[in-house]
């Protein structure tokens, strides 16, 4: 409106929108139109035109030189990339069943299965006589452990020479005692003093004994010594030093020297030994590879 002449103006308002584009700069993009490059089209790297340098170069923006920073600092050098997803949940699972095969194996003979039960005797099998042919069996095994000598056919009229006990010390520490006597001489607990009995199981810390009044024991080797006994004489029959029926030296033999079906190492010549348990601690498998030093002890 013309408020001098009071007469209305027309304004050409299309021709002030083109004169407003025409002044624009070209270098406008819109953000919001689709990329030319990538529209119904893929995007491929040739070895002259390779997607490392371009993509490391244009992000270079600071840098005066972005070609001579990507030659020192990228161009030949490695870069060492995780796994796919795939590969570490296989390598999972592998080390999963490694895992359950050692449970496995360990629930044989571990802690699992004294949880179950697996070494507690019926009472039917709790007989003291009933271990008595695995005690035969260990009794032979110390004489050939121990290269014992045969027992002498005739009632020895002079002392037999015992065997040098200072070498058998090292065979001893190793050897295994499932069978053997073993008795308490001595520990703090004064209720488990004189206990003796069958070695059925030995584990690292404590001996299981069945008792000659057949109940089975569990004596630990802590604070504990123990006394076992080992024949003089080897218990294995030798056809060598068997004579003929006719040498009248047989009519004097000796039966102290043999084992019978029911009798022990105690009821024959024998050497007794004592072992400290706190030096026992131990398992059986463990001490067979372990090399011992000789030392003094001040236990108790």
């Amino acid at each position: 409106m013309n408020s001098d002449t009071d007469q209305p103006t027309n304004l050409n308002f299309s021709a002030a929108t083109s004169a407003l584009q025409a002044r624009a700069p070209t270098s406008i993009i819109n953000p919001y139109s689709e990329f030319p490059a990538l529209k119904n089209q893929c995007v491929r790297f040739t070895s002259t035109d390779p997607f490392v340098p371009t993509y490391v170069q244009s992000n270079f923006t600071k840098l005066s030189d972005p070609g001579g920073a990507y030659a020192s600092r990228i161009k030949g050098r490695q870069i060492l990339l995780e796994r796919s997803v795939r590969e570490g949940k296989a390598k999972v699972d592998r080390e999963e069943k490694r895992k359950s095969k050692r449970e496995r194996k360990v629930k044989k003979a571990g802690v699992s299965g004294v949880d179950k039960g697996m070494w507690k005797l019926a009472e039917e099998q709790t007989r003291f006589d009933l271990f008595l042919p695995l005690h035969h069996l260990w009794c032979g095994y110390m004489s050939e452990l121990l290269g014992l000598s045969p027992p002498p056919f005739t009632l020895p009229s002079q002392e037999t020479p015992i065997p040098n006990s200072s070498a058998m010390h090292a065979k001893l520490v190793k050897a295994d005692f499932h069978g053997s006597i073993v008795t308490v001489i001595q520990n703090k607990n004064p209720c488990i003093v004189g206990l003796s009995g069958i070695v059925i199981l030995e584990s690292e810390n404590a001996f299981r004994v069945v008792t000659k009044d057949d109940k089975v024991k569990l004596i630990p080797k802590q604070n504990s010594i123990f006394t076992f006994s080992v024949p003089l004489h080897s218990t294995i029959p030798d056809s060598k030093s068997i004579p003929s029926p006719n040498d009248p030296s047989r009519t004097n033999a000796n039966p102290e020297s043999s084992l019978g079906p029911t009798s022990t190492v105690l009821d024959i010549p024998h050497l007794e030994f004592e072992l400290y348990g706190n030096q026992f601690c131990f398992r059986a498998a463990e001490r067979a590879g372990r090399k011992f030093k000789h030392k003094e002890t001040v236990e108790l």
